[in-house]
């Protein structure tokens, strides 16, 4: 009983299994598919305890750098009888300084978070099909530092990513962000890929968020949720609403 109770449990095998036939079911049921209304699909959540298992960090530390990178739950003001939830805050400190014992590291002064690879069902590997939708939705609280969020999708390259600059319209205060999914554009090791073709849209299998400026000091950005939308109106369980920032699809390499 105790190995099914495990498979059981939150991101367990037969759990995912579970949740792929639920949500396969769904979208049959609700004839998304025919009527081409497809409901709001999350991404990443921070708002339940378990938010950071599904999520990892990293930075130049990780090749002998000195910049740090952490992500933390904080909770969001609540009133009395209402739900406590919480937001991802991450926060840490760049630094540009080169390991001394490592000549062939020559670049520094980066830290990042994604998600991590959802596992195995019996359905296969599960991506997140983001093809119905036409943008990516975030709510952030930024510091302004420049941020690129990076979408690693199945590839034959393993170090491609989708990069599209994270605009923050009013930095210091909560904001929701609409990004085009037609207009992240292809690159390896932060330089743009040629040729571009079209993001794999159907097999997304990470999201994340970089900060690449290599301005040394703390950093901060918090994070509520991730979503993929229709609706360039969306707000996440009526939170306050803010207008879509546009934004250049060109992304250049930073010395």
């Amino acid at each position: 009983m105790r190995p099914a109770f495990k498979l059981l449990q939150r991101g367990g095998f037969l759990k995912r299994t579970f949740d792929e036939f639920k949500s396969g079911t769904h979208k049959v049921f609700s004839m998304q598919g025919v009527t081409g209304n497809f409901d709001d699909m999350e991404i990443h959540s921070f708002r339940h305890p378990s938010s950071l298992d599904g999520i990892v960090t990293f930075s130049d530390a990780d090749i002998g750098g000195f910049s740090k990178a952490k992500m933390d739950l904080e909770p969001f003001p609540a009133e009395e009888g209402e739900e406590k939830q919480s937001y991802g805050r991450f926060h840490g400190n760049v630094s540009i300084e080169l390991p001394p014992d490592r000549p062939n590291v020559q670049r520094s002064g980066y830290a990042a978070w994604r998600t991590v690879e959802r596992g195995r069902s019996l359905f296969g590997r599960p991506y997140w099909n983001i093809d119905p939708y036409a943008f990516l939705a975030l709510r952030i609280k930024s510091d302004g530092s420049k941020y690129f969020i990076n979408i690693q999708t199945e590839s034959i390259v393993e170090s491609d990513l989708h990069q599209h600059r994270l605009f923050s319209k009013t930095p210091g205060e909560w904001e929701v962000i609409h990004i085009p999914t037609n207009e992240f554009v292809r690159t390896n090791h932060g330089r743009v890929t040629e040729p571009q073709g079209e993001m794999l849209r159907e097999k997304v299998r990470t999201i994340g968020i970089g900060l690449i400026d290599r301005i040394p000091g703390p950093f901060e950005l918090c994070i509520d949720r991730i979503w993929a939308t229709n609706h360039a109106d969306s707000v996440p369980m009526s939170k306050p609403h803010w207008q879509v920032h546009k934004s250049p699809k060109m992304i250049t390499d930073i010395d």
